[in-house]
C-alpha cells in the first residue's frame, strides 16, 4: 500500500497512460444505462438522449426514483442491482450518479465489465478511493469522464486564456464561495414507496433506515464528504487549473451546523489552502442568498477576475482607478459541452476533458479540508495520503 500510495503521489504529476481500444463509427448510436436515477440522473438522461444517445437501461434502490425515470426512457430495462444492468447485453456506456460512497465499487465494476463511463463528482468517498480508481481508469482502456462541466464551457476556457495571457499578473489568493439560503432540519418523515435500504447502504456501515439519510445522504459522514467535496470540487478544480498546480500541500478549515438540524456536515464552512505560491479560500453559506450561488475571485498583482454563474469580469490593478471591468462575458456553464465531448471519446478513444486524474486532483484539497475540519488540526497532503484517514476519513468520529 505505501508504494502504490507513493507511485499516486508521484503520478499527480505525471502523463495519463492511454491504451488502445476499438473505435466506433460516426454514425453509431451509443447505447448506456442510468445507475441513480435520482434527480441527478434523471437530468442527464435526458441530456444523454437529446444529444442522441440511447438510454437502454435504468437502475435506482427506491421505486419511485425508478418510476420517474421511466417516463423519460419508457422502453429500457429496470434493476434494483446494478452489477444486473451491468450484465445486460449492448450496452455501451454507464452513468453513474449515486450517492458517494458508491462511486469507487460501482466503476471498478463497471471496468470490470467493460463500460465506459460518465461518473458523477465528487470522483471519491476518499484519498485511497481516488487512488484505487485512477489506477484502475489508467490501467484500462476504457473512457471515463467525470461530471465536472466547468471543464468543457466555452465561457470558462475563455477565461483560462486572459489568465494565461498575464491579464491578472501573479495571482497571490483566490477566494472560491457558495451562498445559498436553502438549508432547514433534515426531513426524517416515512418514505413513500419501496426502497432497498441494504442495497442503498452498500459498503457503508449496517445500520437501522432512518429516511433523513436516504433523502439527504450528502449530509451524513457515512455517505459523503457533505458540500465541502460536492461543490469544492467544482470549484477547487477551476482554483488550480487555472493557476497550473494539481492540489494543495495543506488545509485548515471550520464549519458547523447552523440550521440543518440532524445533518453531519456542516451547512457553514470556511477552508485555507496551503498552495505554496498563493492562498486559497473555499467558503460555503447555506443560510445565506447574498450574491447567490458560485463565484471564484482570482487576486493577482496586474488585476482581478470574478468568475460566476454568469460569466467573469476583470478589473486591472489599482482598482480605486480602474473601477470598471475591461474584460466581461455574460453566458452560463452548461452541461451539454460537457456530454457531447464525452459522447465523441466514447467514438474516437481520446481522452475526455475531465479524466479521473483531473478529477481526483480536484477532490484532493476538499477530501484535505474536511480532514482538518473535523479532526480539528492543520493536516498536509503528503502525510494524508500515508495516514489511516486516507482510506477512513471519518474514523473515530461516531
Amino acid at each position: 500500500m505505501e508504494s502504490s500510495r507513493r507511485q499516486f503521489m508521484e503520478g499527480l504529476l505525471g502523463a495519463p497512460l492511454i491504451l488502445p481500444s476499438r473505435a466506433r463509427g460516426a454514425n453509431d448510436r451509443i447505447t448506456y444505462g442510468v445507475i441513480g436515477t435520482g434527480s441527478r440522473g434523471r437530468y442527464l438522461n435526458q441530456k444523454f438522449q437529446a444529444l442522441g444517445a440511447q438510454c437502454v437501461a435504468l437502475c435506482d434502490v427506491y421505486d419511485r426514483q425508478l418510476e420517474l425515470a421511466r417516463k423519460d426512457s419508457p422502453d429500457a430495462r429496470t434493476y434494483v442491482d446494478y452489477r444486473e444492468l451491468l450484465a445486460q447485453p449492448g450496452l455501451d456506456v454507464v452513468i453513474i450518479a449515486t450517492p458517494d460512497h458508491h462511486h469507487c465499487p460501482m466503476l471498478l465494476a463497471a471496468l470490470k465489465a467493460g463500460k465506459d463511463i460518465y461518473a458523477e463528482k465528487p470522483l471519491s468517498y476518499s484519498l485511497a478511493e481516488s487512488e484505487r480508481m485512477v489506477q484502475a481508469v489508467e490501467a484500462s482502456d476504457r473512457i471515463v469522464q467525470v461530471g465536472m462541466q466547468r471543464r468543457s464551457a466555452p465561457v470558462i476556457l475563455r477565461a483560462k486564456r486572459l489568465v494565461e495571457e498575464g491579464v491578472l499578473g501573479r495571482i497571490t489568493m483566490v477566494k472560491a464561495c457558495w451562498n445559498w439560503n436553502v438549508s432547514g432540519p433534515l426531513d426524517n418523515s416515512p418514505l413513500p414507496g419501496n426502497l432497498d435500504w441494504d442495497r442503498f447502504l452498500g459498503p457503508a456501515p449496517k445500520r437501522p433506515l432512518e429516511p433523513m439519510r436516504y433523502r439527504r445522504w450528502r449530509y451524513f459522514l457515512d455517505y459523503a464528504g457533505g458540500n465541502m467535496t460536492d461543490q469544492g470540487t467544482h470549484l477547487m478544480d477551476v482554483v488550480q487549473w487555472f493557476t497550473g498546480v494539481r492540489h494543495p500541500r495543506s488545509a485548515v478549515a471550520h464549519g458547523f451546523i447552523a440550521k440543518a438540524k440532524g445533518a453531519e456536515h456542516p451547512d457553514v464552512f470556511s477552508a485555507v489552502f496551503d498552495f505554496g505560491e498563493f492562498t486559497a479560500i473555499w467558503s460555503l453559506n447555506y443560510c445565506n442568498e447574498y450574491e447567490a450561488g458560485w463565484s471564484i475571485t482570482f487576486m493577482g498583482d496586474q488585476g482581478t477576475m470574478v468568475l460566476d454563474e454568469s460569466g467573469y469580469r476583470v478589473w486591472l490593478e489599482p482598482w480605486r482607478k480602474n473601477r470598471e471591468p475591461v474584460y466581461v462575458a455574460r453566458e452560463t456553464v452548461p452541461v451539454e459541452p460537457h456530454i457531447q465531448n464525452f459522447l465523441e471519446c466514447v467514438r474516437t478513444r481520446q481522452q475526455p476533458n475531465c479524466t479521473v486524474r483531473v478529477a481526483a486532483d480536484a477532490v484532493a484539497g476538499p477530501h484535505l479540508a474536511n480532514l482538518a475540519m473535523f479532526h480539528h488540526q492543520r493536516v498536509e497532503m503528503e502525510w494524508a495520503l500515508r495516514s489511516p484517514w486516507a482510506e477512513k476519513p471519518f474514523a473515530g468520529l461516531d
